[in-house]
């Protein structure tokens, strides 16, 4: 129920709703929190024991963090008009409203693969117009992950003194994927389900 939908019902201005609510009924406005919903028992029981063992992983060894290399994926968009909030400025009190067009978000959007440790990205890449991130594409981008590290972390690449955080898309936990990094003498950590994950086959890439 919205203040406006108050102020309506009781017949008295939003602003005298509005106070109402916040001075003398002590009410105020919060953002839902994002909880994890819709996990199975063992979904539950594998988040705590991927924590406790990563826990356990910090308490020997004080720069076990400085040794995770994290992979996401985000879309891109080639503009994000600003909320009303960013738009907001400080003016005096005679100046007028400013105006400006209402924009909407962009239609072009591309998906940008990233790898990074706790100082700074360590890989980078969009994915190709008509590609989908499945098993063997994402292969290939850990390929040219560990070619990079291995260009400008020699001694990183030699020892292997990392670890790769991936979550558990099927692009990611694929039988070739698990095969490709043990070969490749890639530890990886575990990264428990965040959610129950029901997703279509992902179709093979057809370059345009």
């Amino acid at each position: 129920m919205t203040s406006q939908l108050i102020a309506d019902t009781l017949g008295i201005p939003k602003n005298v709703a509005l106070r109402t609510l916040r001075e003398d009924l002590k009410k105020r406005k919060l953002c839902s929190r994002f909880v994890l919903h819709a996990l199975t028992r063992e979904q539950m029981d594998e988040r705590v024991a991927a924590c406790q063992d990563q826990l356990n992983m910090i308490n020997g060894d004080k720069n076990f963090l400085d040794k995770v290399i994290t992979g996401d994926e985000s879309w891109c968009f080639a503009y994000d008009p600003e909320t009303k909030r960013q738009n907001s400025e400080c003016f005096g009190e005679p100046s007028p409203r400013p105006k400006k067009l209402r924009f909407q978000k962009s239609k072009m959007k591309a998906m940008l693969i990233v790898f990074f440790d706790g100082q700074s990205i360590v890989h980078k890449e969009f994915v190709q117009e008509g590609c989908t991130v499945n098993a063997e594409y994402y292969k290939g981008v850990l390929d040219r992950l560990i070619s990079r590290i291995r260009r400008v972390c020699p001694a990183l690449y030699r020892t292997r003194d990392f670890f790769l955080l991936h979550d558990k898309t099927p692009a990611h936990s694929a039988a070739n994927i698990r095969q490709f990094l043990t070969q490749k003498q890639v530890a990886t950590l575990n990264h428990p389900h965040t959610r129950q994950i029901c997703l279509p086959p992902a179709t093979s890439c057809s370059r345009r």
